[in-house]
């Protein structure tokens, strides 16, 4: 089979802000292209014309593509004139969708720097969520279960801890609990609204796996009792169990990514009769 020619690229991220807009933009189409080299240079918090120039000129060096998010309308239109004078590739990632939602609705941007990124609300119940999921991990105060926006059960590594942290970055309070047939369920559970629980399950061969490459990790026996094909069907069994008592949603999470996950949850947490998401 012919391999790809080899290629070096050089790409210059400007934004206003921290650029993490343009940055995960340029790495979802870069994953398309395996074999490329790249060098990416990121110059995040240009606001000002001095700031700009030398960064281009740069550009023009390196002969780069030039990835900007500038909503300042000058520093925009002055990085794309040069772009286009220099005849170097640029991408304003955000003048398409702001001219064609300035067309439909008649109002105009604000042209505000970093306006994505300011110390509003949504920051603030994100830091509190956060620091929510933290206190409440692993079952560690019943008392959280009733003030949670969202409670996640699930066997060991069913990815509860994951999963709470990444719902907490979209300021849903979770807390979690692990399962096992020897604990007691906590009474707080049964007084959780069924609509606000999710039982986590995984496949028993997959639990194997998991559960074996965590005593590697710590220096163990990969064979034990946490890892037994037979304790594992146990477990999973009385999560079964306990999810229907409940009447919660059941979301089996062994072919998804935590994102995945979290979509599925965040579009079911209403639903009130017992469902199996396999």
């Amino acid at each position: 089979m012919e391999q790809p020619e080899q290629h070096d690229l050089h790409f210059v991220i400007i934004s206003d802000s921290v650029g993490d807009t343009a940055r995960k933009v340029l790495q979802a189409v870069l994953a398309q292209f395996p074999s490329i080299t790249v060098h990416m240079y990121h110059y995040p918090f240009i606001r000002k014309m001095k700031d700009l120039e030398p960064v281009l000129v740069e550009a023009k060096e390196l002969k780069a593509f030039v990835i900007h998010t500038l909503v300042v309308e000058d520093l925009s239109e002055y990085t794309d004139s040069f772009c286009a004078a220099e005849d170097l590739p640029c991408y304003n990632i955000l003048k398409a969708m702001v001219r064609d939602i300035t067309e439909m609705t008649g109002q105009q941007p604000i042209r505000r720097a970093g306006a994505l990124h300011r110390l509003d609300d949504e920051y603030f119940n994100r830091i509190s969520a956060i620091e929510f999921a933290v206190k409440y991990d692993d079952g560690k105060d019943p008392k959280g279960f009733l003030d949670a926006d969202l409670v996640l059960l699930g066997v060991s590594r069913t990815s509860k801890t994951p999963l709470s942290m990444f719902l907490a970055n979209k300021t849903i309070k979770v807390a979690n609990l692990p399962i096992m047939p020897e604990a007691a369920v906590p009474d707080e559970i049964w007084q959780v609204d069924p609509k606000k629980i999710v039982g986590l399950t995984n496949d028993a061969e997959v639990l194997n796996n998991f559960r074996k490459e965590r005593m590697i990790a710590y220096g163990l026996s990969p064979e034990t009792i946490y890892s037994d094909m037979d304790r594992i069907r146990a477990e999973l069994e009385y999560a079964y169990e306990l999810y229907n008592k409940l009447g919660c949603i059941v979301i089996n999470v062994s072919k998804r990514s935590i994102e995945e996950t979290a979509a599925i949850i965040m579009s079911s947490i209403e639903i009130s009769d017992t469902t199996i998401i396999t």
